[in-house]
């Protein structure tokens, strides 16, 4: 995955980033855009991509940061399993700007 890390700040009002990795819907800068990082920092990771804020607390909610490190470090892994399948199917029919909610972690166990 492509390090992402140029682009310094997603707070510029407005500017689009293109589609998001996960759900390929268009990502608009501001507070419902966060950064990603494909191998998490504690796992020595250091590339990141922008993802919705949704987008990302999903793969937080369902993977610890081993999983996401040793099988999920990719856009295209993670676009992979069921339950972000059943998700993107979801969140597509949702606005650029939605940022819902999410219940506690139901990590998959390795």
């Amino acid at each position: 995955m492509p390090k992402a890390s140029s682009q310094s700040d997603n707070s510029a009002a407005g500017g689009n980033l293109g589609p998001c990795p996960i759900c390929g819907r268009d990502m608009i800068a501001g507070p419902s855009v966060d950064r990603h990082h494909w191998i998490p920092r504690r796992e020595g990771g250091a590339d990141w991509s922008y993802l919705h804020r949704i987008c990302h607390k999903k793969l937080h909610n369902l993977f610890d940061e081993r999983t996401l490190a040793t099988l999920y470090n990719t856009a295209e892994a993670c676009r992979e399993h069921p339950e972000i399948v059943k998700f993107v199917k979801w969140v597509r029919k949702q606005p650029p700007e939605y940022m819902g909610r999410h219940d506690k972690p139901r990590r998959a166990k390795l």
